[in-house]
């Protein structure tokens, strides 16, 4: 049984961690003060705006403003500024046990995809495939926002996972089935298949998204994913966009869909609008979740959040 962090209340602290690539000091205050106009506190760790090439600090500086967000009692939400790269190299640095013991909401996507499953997978804890502290702005579709506050802040069960109106999920493998969902970013899970936080997707639901790489490099990854059984071991497939992902050679997204992954038999929906889209449904990374592609419908059977003790 999955382990669901306190639901996040109005006036709750947040705690911003930069976990992979640097961002520019000004777009992280105008994203802390936007923030703050929403009414929460916010704590701000050590090594938010370092640079090291192109990490916001060494691994065990980026590790360190991790642990140190679940070790704070004040700390109810840990948002990364951004992803971009990097955030397979915190994961040896992290206490797992006392994560385990001071369960928070924490949330991000693209190269945090890893860090969301890991923590999910070591310590039995939600995550959240979700907003980063860098979509804060005003620019932000409402929808985003809606979705968001839907996984973080309330108890509806069951609920179901949607796109804005007007754009559909589209079912391409007919089929029902349950389990608890995983994944995230297709190019950062890869990097962790071989190693010691390599994704178990036995028995889950696995969602992939992408975003910029050409076609053929989909491909390459996704033929990896398929040699290493983790089509094989999943229950079901939910495809994100693939945003901005150029054809190679005439092949398109939905070639490769067509091609690669319908001919494996398990239910397939894609289309769901997350992560790197323009709009984007917030994912909780380990809660129990229907897919029901004859009538394309993803539901959520579980709240993602507990209500806090005391």
């Amino acid at each position: 049984m999955a382990t669901r962090p306190p639901t996040l209340l109005p006036g709750d602290t947040v705690g911003v961690v930069s976990l992979a690539s640097p961002y520019p000091a000004e777009k992280i205050n105008q994203a802390i003060t936007n923030l703050q106009n929403s009414g929460f506190n916010v704590v701000v760790g050590n090594y938010v705006y370092a640079q090291n090439g192109f990490l916001a600090g060494t691994d065990q500086q980026r590790a360190s403003d991790l642990m140190s967000m679940f070790k704070d009692p004040r700390v109810k939400m840990i948002l990364s500024v951004r992803g971009g790269t990097g955030s397979l190299g915190i994961l040896p640095f992290l206490d797992y046990p006392i994560i385990a013991r001071n369960p928070k909401i924490v949330s991000g996507y693209s190269d945090i995809s890893i860090v969301l499953n890991v923590l999910y997978q070591f310590t039995g804890m939600i995550t959240f495939l979700g907003l980063m502290l860098e979509d804060f702005l005003p620019s932000t579709p409402p929808f985003n926002y809606t979705s968001f506050y839907s996984a973080v802040s309330t108890f509806t069960s069951p609920r179901q996972i949607v796109n804005p109106p007007n754009i559909p999920l589209t079912s391409l493998v007919s089929g029902n089935v349950t389990g608890r969902i995983v994944g995230g970013n297709l190019t950062s899970i890869v990097d962790s298949l071989g190693t010691p936080f390599e994704i178990d997707t036995r028995g889950k639901i696995l969602l992939l998204e992408e975003k910029t790489e050409p076609i053929n490099t989909v491909y390459r990854y996704l033929n990896h994913f398929k040699s290493a059984g983790k089509f094989r071991d999943c229950v079901g497939i939910i495809l994100g966009e693939c945003t901005n992902c150029a054809e190679s050679y005439g092949k398109s997204w939905d070639d490769i869909i067509n091609e690669m992954l319908v001919p494996l038999g398990k239910p397939l929906i894609k289309n769901l609008t997350t992560s790197h889209g323009i709009y984007k449904a917030t994912i909780p990374i380990g809660a129990n979740v229907n897919l029901d592609t004859v009538n394309n419908r993803i539901t959520l059977l579980e709240p993602a959040v507990s209500w806090p003790s005391g």
